[in-house]
């Protein structure tokens, strides 16, 4: 192939990339939460490392975001495009890496980087993992050219994506123990550079992911292991239907009309995976073990997302499989299958990748509650979230603001009863209570803080997060007499279902709602004080 045709084809292929990762990219229900945690640490000008430590990865992602805002702003369309650059520099760096092997697996990685379902989606979020995949793709680059040659300039450029991804992903030191591992059986030459300077690297920054990892945080609280999930990180990342990217049902059947779009292409991609024959698979291999006993410890939830550093192996062992397929009318069908597939569902699927919406969004609350006709001192109370956590979309000057929130609920539920004690024992401290709406501690507090304040013809207006919060007391009482379906609920959504019943009937006994609205995963309600009230 002719250096014009090398050329045109992998720039029709970006083209085609940056295309899909731009439609429909200004989401309308805003940064949902962990996109609002990127810009609200990137945003941080005075305690930007605190705000760094306070949550559970490393702290280039942020950084990153920083440099661009900078220059370019905070809108939410100028953050997710900071995401879409590293996707569309993700496709020729995947040609390179396929490259290694032959000319057509770099052609056949870079097309299916740029039509990926699950790097669309992750090119449109304010999240690290878009950039987390342009780093884990140089870095495997480097890694097979360092086998082939350990020169001076590759073994600098491994020991530098290696260390971009410790500095980016928390989890990313298994990713980087395992290639450190596979540069040491396939080139031992190289190894004692590699090490020795990840090392130090590792060294450097230990305090910083200590106190990262030692912060207590029910971040990792929503979810459980189950093996649909092992079958749902191959469907994400080789199907065009995402299901696991905050959490996943049990049953890997759970929507049969899509078993075709999600079973065929995943299964394609695992024949091809195996015929690749590559020493590569069990670095992958390894890398997927440590997460699933991670997950069974209850130490992280099984995402697809966690395990983006084997992502470009993966797609580059499927593009070796189908690129050593010697029968073209075979190879050729695969390829227009995947391209259909892929290409057909993200542009007609009402639910395709970028089209997925941020029901979780923290715009969509926020217009509820300029909607609301509040006046000046009316109350807003927030569940779940702290008031920070909207400042992006609202103005709270001009009102009391009550946060109840997942830093902060020990103080309402029961008295002398710490964070830490709630972390440890949260399950056992609160038992009696979740069966039971009788809380005069509880009671006194709204009294304290709420009615005793209040005015005639003031209102106050909870903010709910319905995903969180969404048993009933009578619910809350079954599941508190089961001690099996107890055991296996998840606290917060315990907690936060028995906050919202609590404050809706205390509210209800005092005050009268006068409008009420739900949109996405959000309900706003407005309670207010009649003059006979």
């Amino acid at each position: 192939m002719t250096i014009v045709k090398k050329t045109l084809g992998i720039t029709t292929i970006i083209i085609l990339g940056l295309c899909l990762r731009l439609i429909f990219i200004d989401k309308p229900d805003g940064l949902w939460n962990d996109e609002y945690v990127s810009w609200m640490i990137a945003s941080t000008k005075d305690g930007f490392w605190d705000a760094v430590k306070s949550q559970c990865h490393m702290p280039f992602y942020y950084l990153y975001l920083k440099f661009f805002m900078a220059i370019f702003g905070q809108s939410d369309l100028v953050l997710r495009l900071t995401s879409v650059l590293a996707g569309v520099l993700a496709i020729p760096a995947m040609y390179f890496l396929g490259n290694e092997k032959n000319e057509q697996t770099g052609f056949l990685c870079a097309g299916f980087s740029a039509i990926s379902s699950f790097l669309i989606y992750y090119s449109q979020e304010v999240r690290l993992y878009s950039v987390l995949f342009l780093f884990s793709t140089l870095c495997m680059l480097y890694t097979i050219r360092l086998i082939k040659n350990p020169d001076k300039k590759n073994i600098i450029l491994c020991i530098l994506f290696n260390f971009l991804i410790l500095f980016t992903h928390t989890i990313g030191f298994v990713f980087v123990f395992f290639n450190l591992i596979f540069i040491s059986i396939y080139n031992k030459k190289a190894a004692p550079y590699i090490w020795s300077a990840i090392a130090i690297c590792s060294i450097a920054t230990a305090p910083l992911a200590y106190k990262i990892m030692a912060t207590q945080s029910f971040s990792q609280w929503w979810g459980h292991f189950s093996i649909s999930k092992i079958g749902f990180l191959f469907t994400d990342y080789f199907s065009p239907v995402l299901t696991n990217l905050t959490n996943a049902p049990d049953n890997f059947l759970y929507m049969p009309k899509l078993a075709f779009f999600m079973i065929v292409p995943a299964l394609i991609a695992i024949v091809l995976i195996i015929k690749a024959k590559s020493r590569l698979l069990w670095l992958a291999s390894a890398f997927i073990t440590v997460l699933v006993i991670a997950s069974l410890s209850g130490k992280l939830v099984f995402i697809t997302k966690y395990s983006i550093e084997i992502y470009p192996i993966l797609i580059y062992l499927a593009c070796s499989g189908l690129s050593s397929i010697n029968n073209k009318i075979l190879k050729n069908t695969i390829i227009i299958f995947y391209c259909l597939i892929s290409v057909g569902y993200i542009l007609i699927h009402p639910y395709s990748a970028p089209k997925i919406r941020r029901s979780e969004g923290n715009k969509i609350p926020m217009e509820m509650l300029k909607g609301m006709e509040l006046k000046k001192d009316d109350i807003v109370m927030l569940e779940y979230y702290p008031r920070q956590r909207f400042e992006k979309y609202f103005d709270f000057s001009d009102y009391r603001v009550i946060e109840i929130h997942k830093g902060n609920f020990p103080h309402y539920l029961t008295e002398n009863t710490d964070y830490s004690e709630v972390y440890q024992n949260g399950k056992e401290i609160y038992k009696s209570i979740f069966s039971n709406m009788e809380n005069k501690y509880f009671d006194n507090l709204l009294k304290k803080y709420v009615f005793d304040n209040m005015k005639p013809d003031q209102s106050v207006v909870m903010v709910l997060l319905d995903s969180v919060s969404f048993y009933s007391p009578d619910d809350l009482a079954k599941i508190t007499r089961d001690k099996n379906l107890y055991d296996n609920k998840p606290l917060l959504f315990l907690v936060f279902s028995y906050i919202k019943n609590k404050t809706f009937e205390d509210m209800l006994d005092t005050l009268t709602i006068t409008r009420l609205e739900r949109k996405g995963s959000w309900t706003v309600i407005k309670f207010t004080k009649l003059n006979n009230q």
